[in-house]
């Protein structure tokens, strides 16, 4: 009934547009002549562009590990979790009374941003541990810079510090490289840089670069295969399926960017772990986990998507997202750039309908489509992600894009592997 090889949904190409700019010209007088007023306008557009151009370039990103003992904040372990509300309601206060203290400093210019990383345990209350980032033109000033900063923060926390209660003798600061800083900025699951409009499409379309941060090329022998979904820096999720020709490490990659042909970041695997029963050709228990030779660095490109504890539920109709370098019909051409596919979530009693797929859908599995067609999965986008994004736009992982019958048939949506139900077993292997 189903097609025993990798599915991706079907995509319709979106044709990029265009963009032109005007050409501004100016205009001159009848004696051929610049008239002063816009001579005037000349130079001070060009001392302009100048001012830009040296407060913009030449700058040399610093970043700082900050970190402080807050009195009056009892220990939640639900601070371990990014997309918790305690979480966020703690990384709120923080980032605002930073923000407050170097918007009002002398360093406003050369701050840039921050974002609390780790939240630790000092008894009943919590240590605060946090990422600054700044930029400065002259790198060989920086510890003459760090003083300041340091300066400025004691300043602050020995002052008006609103509802928080911080211990000012606990401040410590000290400087970090940017790949490390950058890797802890960007480590919050199921966060973009890119939010565009239009998710909710009738058809596949382009995604952009940074759109979905989480999606993964899994390569055999340098060719695309299936996708996958980075869940943290070491570990990606798949389908078990993709294996079934070899799962010997030493043949497989993985890829992350946004065209097939130019994929920026590249690792090698070392080791996958296929659930102990999943045989094939049963669709059941389609997943597997892989673990990365070496683990990849978050950017603002490339990021985590959030695994969804057990209890997590998706509910019917609800809007979710696939995405995969998949073939644009059965049997078709498969696309360069990264597509993206709007569905709806059907029910499993709604799936397993006689005239649908006849009672084949298990617990573990989750349908994802639309009755009468239009966008699905198609060959290639298997072990790809289905995101969901709650109230708060932090996008969870929702499926694995598992099987189905053809792309995008009437009657056929697209079959995935319930990320919930397996919850338990990820955590088994991969610790997360």
């Amino acid at each position: 009934m189903a097609k025993q090889q990798p599915l991706q949904r079907e995509q319709a190409w979106t044709p990029l547009q265009n963009r032109t700019e005007s050409d501004t010209k100016i205009k001159l007088t009848r004696c051929g002549k610049i008239t002063l007023g816009i001579l005037i306008m000349v130079i001070a557009t060009v001392i302009i562009g100048l001012i830009v151009h040296f407060t913009t370039n030449g700058k040399t990103p610093f970043y700082y590990h900050v970190s402080f003992k807050v009195n009056n904040i009892d220990y939640d372990s639900k601070f371990e979790k990014s997309y918790s509300q305690e979480y966020m309601d703690l990384n709120k206060k923080i980032v605002s009374l930073i923000n407050e203290t170097f918007h009002g400093s002398q360093l406003r210019r050369q701050y840039v941003k921050s974002r609390v990383v780790q939240v630790s345990r000092a008894k009943r209350n919590v240590v605060i541990h946090t990422v600054l980032k700044f930029t400065y033109h002259f790198k060989n000033k920086a510890a003459k810079f760090q003083e300041k900063i340091e300066r400025i923060l004691h300043q602050k926390l020995n002052g008006e510090t609103g509802s928080l209660h911080i211990d000012s003798s606990s401040l410590k600061i000290s400087g970090m490289k940017m790949p490390t800083a950058e890797n802890l900025l960007n480590t919050c699951c199921g966060q973009r840089t890119i939010t565009p409009s239009g998710n909710k499409i009738a058809g596949g379309m382009n995604a952009e670069e940074g759109e979905w941060p989480w999606q993964a090329s899994l390569q055999q022998n340098s060719v695309h295969r299936c996708g996958a979904t980075l869940i943290s820096n070491n570990w990606l999720v798949t389908a078990a399926h993709c294996f079934i020709n070899t799962n010997n490490p030493k043949e497989w990659n993985v890829g992350f960017g946004l065209l097939l042909s130019d994929l920026q970041t590249q690792r090698s695997i070392k080791n996958i772990i296929i659930h102990e029963d999943y045989h094939y050709p049963a669709h059941d228990n389609d997943i597997a986990v892989v673990n990365l030779s070496s683990p990849v660095l978050y950017t603002s490109k490339i990021r985590r998507a959030c695994l969804p504890e057990a209890t997590y539920t998706f509910p019917p109709n609800s809007d979710v997202v696939v995405t995969g370098w998949g073939t644009l019909k059965s049997d078709g051409t498969s696309p360069d750039i990264l597509q993206k596919g709007a569905v709806k979530i059907i029910d499993n009693k709604t799936c397993n309908k006689e005239e649908i797929y006849g009672g084949v859908i298990k617990p573990g599995m989750l349908c994802a489509g639309f009755l009468k067609g239009r966008v699905d999965a198609c060959q290639g986008d298997s072990g790809g992600p289905l995101v969901s994004a709650n109230r708060k736009g932090i996008w969870f992982l929702a499926g694995i894009v598992s099987w189905g019958d053809e792309c995008a048939l009437p009657n056929k949506p697209g079959v995935y592997t319930r990320v919930t139900y397996y919850r338990d077993w990820i955590m088994s292997k991969t610790g997360l």
